[in-house]
């Protein structure tokens, strides 16, 4: 599976704190077999998450897969749920149920997720938590539906 990891972080964009969620998301990736072609890291602006969203969905050898980390919360700058429903085409809400309803029992925090799923063209859209350990822990509570999701997109059967 290819896979985009998108950072948003207005401090990180900024260079002020490093970003410790999309490596940690993309070493979780790579742990799975997957392979990251792509990584980037936006401020907290609705319009800059969405438009880098559609720049890879949209373009010549667009991801199976990209990765959100950051911007799910409730402070003031957290949009990424919100740049992410101006991307996607179809929302997925059952891959954000479970990651949320599976985070409760390590951490009860995760039911103020406000991360949302979808499928922009052939591509699933994940929105994962800013904190690292948060994020590999969302993403390991649906690797096992990611990979059907994606042949489904592709024009693929359900299986027998």
């Amino acid at each position: 599976m290819r896979v985009a990891v998108l950072t948003v972080s207005d401090r990180s964009a900024r260079g002020e704190r490093a970003d410790l969620g999309g490596p940690a998301v993309a070493a979780a990736a790579e742990v799975r077999g997957w392979t990251v072609v792509d990584r980037a890291v936006v401020a907290d602006e609705r319009a800059a998450v969405a438009a880098r969203l559609r720049a890879w969905c949209d373009g010549p050898g667009a991801p199976d897969l990209v990765l959100t980390t950051g911007g799910t919360g409730f402070g003031p700058r957290d949009l990424t749920p919100e740049a992410t429903r101006d991307a996607i085409e179809r929302e997925a809400p059952g891959l954000a149920e479970r990651m949320r309803r599976e985070g409760e029992r390590t951490a009860p925090t995760a039911s103020l997720s406000r991360g949302v799923c979808g499928a922009r063209g052939r591509t699933v859209i994940l929105n994962l938590p800013g904190s690292p350990k948060g994020a590999v822990q969302s993403l390991g509570t649906v690797t096992d539906l990611l990979e059907h999701a994606v042949a489904m997109l592709s024009g693929g059967d359900h299986p027998g």
